[in-house]
């Protein structure tokens, strides 16, 4: 009997109140399995790097429904949207926006360039020459854009998804490492399976010409996701945890595979994600899961390896695989 009264008093709910985040992050995945098949890891992502207030770089062959997801991901959100085609002769000031003369005032105004609105599609994002690239800087990390020596600062939620494809193939140029480090998340899209491929054919065959975006609802307001984003910054993290996510990061700067490793930034982007991906399944603690499940997409756009072993076909993955394997995780 005195242990069932020892039980009774035991309280495992919630401290904070997820169920409402929990919701919208399935209804928001439903909604976009109507035209999405297949790629659920690939939408999860970009619901964890929203929740956990970063950018995401999406990296794959063309034709596989990469600008397709962050448009319908966009249309999901009750949020202002803006795409913007990177192209070799694309200026700063098409992107941040000019100055314009008014004739009536004689005055110049600030007239805003598309990556003033919430979230921002940056297609082939590598198409762009680096004088372009660097315009991104302050905007991706302080969320503001300083021009002609004034700040605008950008409304909140602000998001760039950035399309891209491989480097090797031809007219791309390699992202600076500063800019690559302000995306949370690197994800690599693949081919889909034949499975995928057959239902991806009758989907678009069954829509009879209608564009995917008509049939998917908008589930989360700007309001509501402020609130879900305070809720997963809240997450509860043990003092073990974070000294797991530092162990890990801190390997990569002297792992003999790794030219270059993890930064400061990084852990502390694996840290948020391990929060959101914990906030998505309705818990107010962070796992040793949780982190294992952000180290990839968080990592592998942020070391690189040696080249020696870069020419025997290694990956990236492959060495954070290693460490994981090295690290022993806390109970």
């Amino acid at each position: 009997m005195e242990n069932e009264s020892v039980n009774d008093d035991l309280n495992f709910d919630n401290r904070i109140q997820l169920d409402g985040l929990r919701d919208a992050v399935e209804n928001i995945k439903a909604e976009l399995r109507k035209v999405i098949i297949g790629q659920d890891n690939f939408v999860e992502l970009l619901i964890a790097g929203l929740l956990a207030d970063g950018h995401v770089l999406i990296e794959g062959v063309p034709g596989i429904a990469k600008t397709v997801t962050a448009k319908l991901f966009a249309k999901v959100l009750k949020t202002n949207f803006s795409r913007i085609q990177f192209t070799p002769d694309l200026m700063p000031s098409d992107v941040l926006g000019t100055s314009v003369l008014n004739m009536k005032t004689s005055e110049f105004e600030f007239k805003q360039g598309p990556i003033f609105s919430n979230i921002v599609l940056i297609d082939e994002i590598n198409r762009a020459p680096a004088k372009t690239q660097a315009a991104l800087f302050e905007t991706m990390e302080e969320r503001q854009a300083t021009i002609d020596g004034v700040t605008y600062t950008f409304k909140s939620p602000f998001m760039v998804l950035a399309t891209q494809n491989p480097i090797e193939q031809e007219g791309t140029y390699a992202l600076p490492e500063a800019q690559l480090d302000r995306f949370i998340f690197k994800i690599k899209v693949d081919y889909p399976s034949l499975e995928d491929e057959i239902k991806i054919i009758a989907s678009h065959h069954d829509r009879k010409g209608e564009a995917p975006q008509a049939s998917i609802n908008a589930i989360l307001d700007t309001k509501s996701l402020e609130d879900y984003k305070v809720k997963t910054q809240s997450i509860l993290v043990e003092e073990k945890i974070i000294k797991y996510i530092a162990e890990i990061v801190s390997k990569t700067r002297n792992h003999p595979h790794l030219y270059l490793g993890g930064s400061p930034r990084a852990s502390i982007a694996i840290l948020n994600t391990a929060k959101a991906f914990a906030a998505m399944q309705g818990r107010d603690f962070v796992t040793p899961e949780d982190v294992k499940k952000s180290l990839t997409p968080v990592l592998n756009h942020r070391v690189i390896l040696t080249p020696e072993r870069e020419m025997e076909g290694m990956t990236t993955e492959n060495v954070i695989e290693m460490i994981v394997q090295s690290v022993e995780v806390p109970r």
